[in-house]
């Protein structure tokens, strides 16, 4: 079938939502011709939910899409109205930022960017339709009838598709925020062969600063020591006139109203179908959940400078307007509030992610990659993590060079990825730490050490931030080489001072970076030996220093297991196999094998359910079919 398209592009990106305007941008700075469609201009990179970009491994999502050439942190970091290190009190690996935004202003700086982007077109419309011929995307089409051809599709819904808002009795058909659901696309999606599912989720009440009883809660300031979630913001325009936010909780007044309207709540009632977040719940799934517990902590975050709208983080509820009314008045703090908003669920449809293959792209259809809410995550971040590397996949794809695979030990973007492909995701996906393995070795202080490389290999690193990159690492590997080298020897006046910093004196010589592995040795001090490096060290390459020191031994011994996954990675499994060819293979592995057709051993080994004796039986197939293949080739 030929098609008469009123405009050729090599990528169409349809939703601009942040995993939107990240593959969006990507693919537009790898030098594709690029258009990104949304339903309304005024909802680009809008936060429809929490106003607050990071947090727990989130944070280093946002660092890591950083330090690949994206966007995000650079855009937080224009627009943050608090900034807080989370987890100082515990190990590195758990350590992440978190910024509070101007909502407002994030959305129209992220827009700015979009709309002055090389080779990027910004266009409201809503896409209805992708073409597919052979297997192979060739375009898309609008509600207007308007055809665009395309080399490759991203789709990247996040709640729009089907979208359904709940509030009490009330059920209707919306996007996020009361903007357009993308009803047309959801039916196209399912007859172009995809499986798709049904989650849930949903936002709490906001409430008038100025009729809130701040007095009576409790202060939550951000940091004054400067930090950042781009690798290319400098210090000196750290902010310092930060807006608090402040903490209360529910009580058992609250929790009383809750279980008396429980019956006219939609999670219980039966109106809501869609699976819901298990790591952030609705205030009445926690009170059934948590019966035992006698409060539930509520931040109280304000949205931007410029207004004096409150998101009560941790309220969220679909409840009925009367009942938020009366469960905001039983809080602390909130018995005078003015509600500003209610309170909403939402149900979307998703792509369940099995379908998937690393890069994002699906297995049924070429040139057609997912990514975002669409997928089935939760959370912004996820999503902009998901948004950089399928538009970077898009892009190479169009350009004919080879996919780019983030490894769950080089990024929690690679964690998050081989999650959903390999074991999908039966409720909304929420990155924790807990689910990397290599947390050690995924940071928040060494993202750029990981990735900035990569990021230049595609494509997506431009000079600036490369030349940033050398000089930061230049200044760490220079240092590296000198602790690993000066000694300190045990004499009477390296002691003298050792004892005076209050520090267990040397009985033996010691390499500096030895000594600096003692607990309370900082690199500050150890200058005080070994005298200054031959230039002025910036904050962040001694930070690194320290850390990459300290945890040295756990470092290794967290490589070594990389390498050994390695070669399970690299062990790839043909395209053509024949499941039931397998014998002896159990029968719950060869339906999951099926169903998820992994392309290597170590993606088989990581299948829920697959046992190691599935993997032994699958390796020593593979090791035949290779014999048989070479026999007959010989021939």
């Amino acid at each position: 079938m030929t098609h008469e398209f009123i405009e050729n592009y090599d990528v169409v990106v349809i939703g601009a939502g942040h995993a939107g305007v990240e593959a969006s941008m990507a693919a537009a700075r790898m030098g594709c011709k690029t258009l990104l469609a949304t339903i309304n201009l005024d909802m680009l990179a809008f936060m429809s939910c929490n106003p607050s970009i990071g947090g727990s491994a989130k944070g280093i999502v946002v660092r890591e899409i950083d330090a690949l050439g994206g966007q995000m942190g650079r855009n937080i970091d224009k627009t943050y109205i608090q900034m807080k290190m989370l987890n100082t009190g515990k190990g590195p690996a758990v350590r992440a930022l978190r910024a509070q935004a101007d909502k407002a202003e994030y959305a129209a700086e992220m827009r700015r960017t979009v709309e002055q982007q090389e080779n990027l077109t910004l266009r409201q419309t809503m896409i209805d339709d992708i073409l597919v011929e052979d297997g192979r995307v060739v375009g898309v089409v609008t509600s207007t009838g308007m055809k665009y051809g395309a080399k490759a599709v991203v789709v990247t819904t996040g709640t729009a598709l089907r979208g359904e808002i709940i509030l009490g009795d009330l059920k209707y058909s919306s996007g996020p925020n009361n903007s357009l659901a993308s009803v047309t696309l959801a039916d196209n999606l399912k007859k172009l062969g995809l499986e798709i599912g049904r989650f849930k989720t949903g936002t709490p009440p906001r409430v008038k600063s100025s009729s809130i009883d701040y007095f009576v809660t409790e202060i939550q300031p951000g940091d004054t020591l400067p930090n950042h979630f781009s690798f290319l913001s400098k210090d000196e325009d750290y902010l310092q006139e930060q807006i608090p936010c402040w903490l209360t909780y529910t009580n058992q007044t609250s929790h009383d109203i809750i279980n008396q309207n429980l019956y006219r709540a939609p999670m219980f009632s039966g109106i809501v179908k869609g699976v819901g977040p298990r790591y952030c719940p609705s205030i009445e799934d926690k009170i059934v959940r948590f019966a035992d517990k006698e409060r539930h902590q509520l931040f109280l975050e304000p949205e931007g400078r410029n207004t004096e709208e409150i998101y009560i983080q941790g309220l969220s509820t679909s409840l009925p307007e009367d009942v938020q009314r009366d469960l905001v008045h039983s809080i602390k703090g909130l018995e005078n509030a003015e509600m500003m908003r209610t309170g909403y669920a939402i149900e979307y449809d998703i792509v369940l992610p099995h379908q998937l293959r690393a890069t994002l792209e699906t297995k049924v259809i070429s040139g057609l990659f997912t990514a975002g809410q669409t997928n089935g995550t939760s959370g912004y971040e996820e999503a902009a993590g998901q948004g950089i590397v399928a538009g970077i996949n898009a892009a190479l794809k169009v350009q004919g060079k080879p996919e780019m695979i983030l490894k769950r030990s080089d990024a929690y973007i690679g964690v998050m990825i081989d999650d959903l492909v390999t074991k999908g995701t039966l409720e909304p996906y929420r990155l924790l730490t807990s689910r990397a393995e290599y947390r050690l070795v995924l940071r928040h202080d060494n993202a750029d050490m990981r990735l900035t490389e990569i990021g230049r290999q595609v494509g997506l690193v431009d000079d600036e931030r490369w030349a940033v990159f050398q000089n930061k690492k230049s200044q760490f590997d220079t240092e590296l080489t000198r602790l690993s080298t000066i000694k300190l020897k045990p004499v009477k006046e390296t002691n003298d001072k050792v004892i005076s910093l209050g520090f267990k004196p040397l009985t033996d010589a010691m390499i500096a970076k030895e000594f600096m592995r003692r607990p309370d040795i900082t690199h500050e001090v150890v200058t005080q030996f070994v005298g200054p490096a031959a230039e002025e060290l910036d904050s962040k390459v001694i930070e690194l220093l320290e850390t990459e020191i300290k945890y040295e031994g756990y470092i290794e011994k967290a490589l070594d297991q990389v390498a050994k996954m390695k070669r399970m990675e690299e062990k790839r499994i043909p395209a053509d196999i024949d499941w039931d060819d397998i014998d002896s293979i159990a029968t719950e592995a060869r339906q999951k094998f099926k169903k998820i057709n992994p392309e290597t051993i170590g993606q088989a080994s990581r299948i829920s359910g697959i046992n190691p004796a599935d993997v032994s039986i699958l390796m020593v197939y593979l090791e035949g079919r290779s014999r048989s293949i070479s026999k007959n080739q010989n021939k």
